[in-house]
């Protein structure tokens, strides 16, 4: 298995507000979410679920919003905002 160097910063509390950078990769860098064609993004079945979840994030965390997303065939990058003011409790709504 491939050694990685950490990605996060020692001791940082990730649920403080701020905005964070967000990049998902697939396994093996596999193509799942579809492909690029003329220079624009075509999303399959699986880069629609990607695009659907992430549109579905602050229904289910309620100090949570979105900034900017870019889905790509094989990784997604997105920008998501936490916002802890006038949140009871850690913010979590379960899937309805």
């Amino acid at each position: 298995m491939i050694k990685r160097k950490p990605n996060r910063l020692r001791d940082y509390d990730y649920s403080q507000d701020g905005y964070y950078f967000v990049t998902i990769c697939t396994k093996d860098r596999k193509e799942f979410f579809g492909r690029v064609k003329e220079e624009k993004m075509n999303l399959n079945n699986y880069g629609e679920i990607v695009n659907q979840c992430w549109y579905e994030l602050p229904k289910h965390y309620l100090n949570c919003s979105l900034d900017s997303v870019v889905i790509m065939p094989n990784h997604f990058h997105g920008i998501i905002v936490i916002n802890n003011k006038n949140i009871v409790g850690n913010g979590f709504k379960p899937f309805q």
